[in-house]
Parts: C-alpha cells; sequence; structure tokens
C-alpha cells in the first residue's frame, strides 16, 4: 500500500476548487461597456441612482446588457460597439457636462461572481486595445522651476536674516542677489548655504554693491532633469489612479519620454484632458496700497507685486512673495463647508510653519490662491506651426485671513466640478515639469481580440500534441500528466485574477512555457518510476521512490528558472516584466500541481492497492 497523506490530498483539492471559482469569470469573456462617474463628486449607490439613465437609454431602444455600480461608478454593458457609442452619446445629449464617461470593457460575468468580487484577469494593451500616449518632459522647465524655488527660498531666507536687498532673481543659469549693504555679504552666503549646500555660490564686489550668484553644476542639472521624470511617472500614475482608469502602465521611455498604456479605454478624451495637465498653486497675500482697476489702466503693479484676474476677469494685485506653493501639499479633498464646495488642503511642516507666521501677523487681511497650469499650443509664426509654452493663471479664491492656521484648512469660493477636478490633481501629485504629448495611438479592440485568438489557438493545439504524446507514451500515467496539466493551466488563470497581473502576447507566450516546464517534470517522475521497476522494486516502492528522488532534479531546474524570472521582472520592462510575472507565477503552480497534485491522484488511483503487480507507465 503507498496511501498519500489524507490532508496533503485534501489541499489540493480545497486548491484546486478555490482556483476553479476564481478563473471561472475568465469563462465569460468581456463585452463594451461604458463607465461614468459623476462630475459633482456624487457617488451611484444601488439601483435607485441608475434609474433615470435606465429609463432615458430606454426610452431611445438603447437598451444595456447589463446596469450595475462599481466602486461607486456607474457601469453600463452592450452587446455590440454601436450601441454603446450611441448610449454615450445619448447621456451627453441629456446631461452635459453631468457625468465623466469612459468607453471601456465589462465582464460578462453572472451578477452572483461579481457580489464575491471575482474578476477575470487583466489584460495588457497588446490584447485588450486601448490608448497608447507618450509624453516628453521639458526637462529645461523642471531646472527652470528649480531655480524659481532658489528664488523664492533665497528672498525668505534674506527676509528672516534681516538682510536688506535690492533684487532677488532667477535666470535662466542661476539665482542673482544683489543687496544693499555690502558688509552684510558674509551673513548673507551663510543663509543662502542653508538653503541648498550643493548650490555653489559666487561672491563680487563692484561700486559698493554686493551679488551672489548662485548656480547649478551640470551633474546637479542632470539629476534635477532625472529628478523630475521619475516624479512625473509617480504623478501620472497616481492621475491614473485617481481618475479611475485601471491597469495602466507608466514607464520611462529613452531619455525624456514617459510611455503610458491605458488598457481597454477606447475614448480617452476626459482622460487626456486631466492627465498631462501641469497644475499647481499658490497661496499669495493680496496688495491693497493701490486699486486694482487703476493698475489695469496703466499696466502697472506697485514694486514688488503682480496684477492677476480672477474668474470672472476683474483685477487682483498680488504680493510677489510666495506664502506656499502646491509643492508643499501632502493631500487634498473635496469637501463642503456650510452648504458650499470647498477644498481641504494639508501641508508638510514647512509649509504649515511659513503659512502659520503668515496668518498670524496678517490677520484681517486678503490672502489669494492662484491656480497655475501650464500647456503646450501649437500657433502659426511665419507660415509654420510652432509649439509655444503657454502659461494660465487664475486666481480663484481671495478670501479675508480671519485667525491664525497652519497646515490644515480650507480653499472655498469653488464650483463643485472645480472642487473635484482640484483635489485630484494635487491629491495625485503636481508635475515636477511640464509634459507634452509626442505621440498617440489607439489600438482597436478588434486587434487585441485577434491576438487573443490566436494565442489561445496556439495554446489549445501546442497542448493538444502534449496530451497526444503524454497518452501514448506514458498510458494511464500520461493521461494523470494531463490531468495535471489542466490543473497547472486553471490554478495559474486563477492566480493572475487574484492579483490582478495583466496578461499580455508574451504572457500567454508564458503559459505556453509553463505547460511544457510542468510537462517536463512529470517526465522526470515518470522516468524515475520507470528506473525503479528496471531495477525490480515494488510498484508501490516505484511510485514512492519516483517522487522523492525525481525533486531534486524538479526543485533546481524551477528554482534557476524562476531566479531568471524575478532577474526580468526587475531589470525588464512593459512585456518582458509581464512575461516574467506569468513564468514566475507559473513556476510556482508548477512545484503544486507536480509533486503534490500527481502524488495525490495516483496515490488515490494505485496507492491504495494492496495487490498492484504492474503500473500503466
Amino acid at each position: 500500500m503507498n496511501r498519500y497523506p489524507l490532508w496533503k490530498s485534501l489541499l489540493f483539492a480545497v486548491t484546486m476548487l478555490l482556483a476553479l471559482v476564481l478563473a471561472l469569470p475568465n469563462v465569460f469573456g468581456e463585452a463594451p461597456a461604458l463607465q461614468l462617474s459623476r462630475k459633482d463628486g456624487g457617488l451611484f449607490a444601488g439601483s435607485e441612482s441608475m434609474q433615470p439613465i435606465k429609463e432615458l437609454l430606454e426610452a431611445q431602444q438603447v437598451i444595456p446588457d447589463a446596469a450595475f455600480v462599481q466602486e461607486g461608478r456607474m457601469l453600463l454593458r452592450f452587446t455590440d460597439v454601436p450601441s454603446q457609442l450611441k448610449a454615450r452619446d445619448l447621456i451627453e445629449t441629456s446631461s452635459p457636462g453631468a457625468y465623466a464617461m469612459a468607453t471601456t470593457f465589462a465582464s460578462r460575468a453572472p451578477e452572483w461572481l461579481r457580489r464575491f468580487g471575482l474578476k477575470p484577469m487583466s489584460l495588457g494593451l497588446d490584447l485588450r486595445g486601448g490608448i497608447y500616449l507618450v509624453y516628453q518632459v521639458d526637462t529645461d522647465g523642471a531646472i527652470k522651476q528649480n531655480l524659481q524655488r532658489l528664488e523664492r527660498d533665497y528672498r525668505t531666507a534674506l527676509r528672516d536674516k534681516r538682510i536688506q536687498y535690492d533684487a532677488v532673481e532667477a535666470t535662466t543659469s542661476g539665482v542673482t542677489v544683489l543687496l544693499k549693504d555690502a558688509s552684510r555679504l558674509a551673513d548673507a552666503k551663510v543663509a543662502l548655504t542653508n538653503v541648498d549646500a550643493n548650490v555653489t555660490l559666487v561672491t563680487s564686489v563692484e561700486s559698493g554693491a554686493a551679488t551672489v550668484r548662485a548656480s547649478l553644476s551640470e551633474v546637479q542639472m542632470r539629476q534635477r532633469a532625472d529628478f523630475a521624470i521619475q516624479q512625473n511617472i509617480t504623478a501620472l500614475s497616481n492621475r491614473v489612479n485617481q481618475l479611475g482608469v485601471s491597469e495602466a502602465s507608466v514607464q520611462r521611455q529613452g531619455a525624456n519620454r514617459i510611455a503610458v498604456q491605458l488598457p481597454g479605454v477606447q475614448d480617452a478624451s476626459e482622460v487626456i484632458r486631466l492627465l498631462g495637465k501641469t497644475a499647481t498653486l499658490e497661496f499669495r497675500l493680496v496688495d491693497q496700497s493701490t486699486a486694482a482697476g487703476e493698475a489695469l489702466q496703466s499696466g502697472r503693479a506697485p514694486l514688488g507685486s503682480k496684477l492677476y484676474k480672477d474668474r470672472g476677469g476683474r483685477p487682483v494685485i498680488l504680493k510677489r512673495d510666495v506664502i506656499v506653493t502646491g509643492d508643499q501639499l501632502t493631500d487634498a479633498s473635496a469637501s463642503y463647508q456650510q452648504g458650499e464646495p470647498s477644498v481641504s488642503v494639508h501641508l508638510d511642516a514647512r509649509g504649515g510653519d511659513e503659512m502659520f507666521r503668515t496668518t498670524r501677523d496678517n490677520v484681517g487681511k486678503p490672502m489669494a490662491v492662484v491656480f497655475i497650469e501650464r500647456e503646450r499650443q501649437l500657433r502659426d509664426q511665419g507660415g509654420q506651426k510652432v509649439a509655444v509654452d503657454v502659461t494660465h493663471e487664475d486666481v480663484i479664491s481671495v478670501a479675508t485671513i480671519n485667525g491664525v492656521f497652519s497646515n490644515q484648512f480650507q480653499i472655498t469660493g469653488l464650483q463643485p466640478r472645480e472642487g473635484q477636478e482640484l483635489a485630484k490633481l494635487l491629491r495625485a501629485g503636481a508635475l515636477a515639469a511640464p509634459v507634452y504629448i509626442v505621440e498617440q495611438r489607439l489600438i482597436g479592440p478588434s486587434l487585441g481580440q485577434d491576438n487573443i485568438d490566436r494565442g489561445i489557438r496556439a495554446l489549445i493545439i501546442g497542448s493538444a500534441a502534449l496530451f497526444v504524446f503524454m497518452a501514448l507514451y506514458y498510458s494511464a500515467f500520461g493521461l494523470v500528466a494531463n490531468v495535471i496539466l489542466l490543473c497547472n493551466v486553471v490554478l495559474l488563470t486563477a492566480c493572475l485574477s487574484l492579483f490582478g497581473a495583466a496578461l499580455t502576447l508574451p504572457g500567454i507566450a508564458g503559459i505556453m512555457l509553463t505547460v511544457g516546464m510542468a510537462v517536463d517534470a512529470n517526465i522526470l517522475i515518470y522516468e524515475r518510476i520507470r528506473e525503479e521497476l528496471r531495477n525490480g522494486n515494488s510498484p508501490h516502492a516505484a511510485i514512492r521512490a519516483g517522487f522523492e528522488k525525481a525533486f531534486s532534479a524538479i526543485a533546481d531546474a524551477n528554482v534557476t528558472t524562476l531566479i531568471a524570472g524575478i532577474v526580468l521582472f526587475l531589470f525588464g520592462t512593459g512585456p518582458i516584466k509581464g512575461f516574467a510575472v506569468v513564468l514566475s507565477l507559473g513556476i510556482m503552480t508548477t512545484l503544486f500541481t507536480a509533486l503534490m497534485g500527481s502524488r495525490a491522484i495516483i496515490g488515490l488511483i494505485w496507492g491504495t492497492r494492496s495487490s498492484l503487480k504492474r503500473l500503466p507507465v
């Protein structure tokens, strides 16, 4: 008798049962869908909130195949793409600007699977179709922003040390500080060094005027450019998550470009509009020394101030000294204060200290919030299209400082949609440098479906050939191996669905490689059993020895391949990472099914026979 421990057999059976349930949503496939989210910040909850939209579509004979709420968003599933696009146009026409809509895909899985939170495996851009974007990062703009930050910090440092200056100006190569009193040159140099010790300071005294020039080295400029690219990758990833686009890929491409993949998105106009925005905030005190109307007519603002306009086109004079910038925000969320939309802002320690000092010294005075947005536009110059960087600066809020506050406060005076959008952009993180789309491609779902069909066809043909070979060469044991191969594919599919790993075309190749490696593990075990039988051992002893002695060879081969898969994941990009994920998961499922699953099934069929004379292997 060669009984396999009951608890191990039950563990394998329960695991495969769970894997079958987890992999089940992949059987039903996907259909075109429309994802709706309310722009006023509200959430869909229950069938009552969906009823007006469903009635609108039914009145126009555009009946969705299914309608349900997922994470506060409404999903309408249709049988074909024309119905999907017609429903989008109807909703946009009836309620313009009320909803943010994205054409995507939804699973055809039954409702009971959705209630358990079970989803099919994620598909990559090459299989599902979607939007492929390439952004170019303005690294020169990143260096310019860094110099402007130094200018603001230098002003603050000199003011704190009571060192008077005539001007602090950022240039293309550095920051120039002109002091009023040359005797304070040494003190000024110490104060500026404390702001950033890595900046090179050069001092000079001419005709009684002291000048300090701060400049960045070539190495520092490259480091700043690299930092800007990495920061933009993080910010773009956060914005994609905040805007509800899942399964996205944001990766660096070349020296100064970022590639963004949005699988499943067919119409990404709303997403693209918000994705590349370079938006930030500045908090400034209002200059009340001169009437804003007079400054607008003369075109001049008082010394140390700058003329702005609010959203209504009215002039506002603000002081040039910036209290806090968007870089110092740690969190932002849309909320309502006394029934009016607002944005709750949280600052870091440095920003909170500066806000505390400003509000303490200026209670009763007005403070403004400036929303700064940068974009690149194409304009005609001499009959040619030239890219021009445009900066929009609008005063979105002017409020009186009624009390002292520091790192937590609210921005009011906003429209509901403005509050939601501003909170999303600020919470996702400001872009460290402007980005511009240099490539945009729409990959149709038909091409992705063709890739899926071909990949599945190749997997079926390859697996069928393996099944025939194993059944002919190893007889009944070969049929057991075929069952184990099917279990391996089901378990791998369940893992991909559970962990949300995106399956790409190279990932399908990884599944096929996993099947081949699983066959190899079974072949090692069966050949060892044959060898034991040839040596005169009993069938039960041959089974036991076959699994025990083949274990080291199977483990060594799979562990070395797993190391290769980990290296590919760590250093690879895009499709290579997808292949590495599938390969690594496949190795673990192979070890589980080949060693535990094969032993359990073989033990169940032949291990319980006391008078076993031969093995069909």
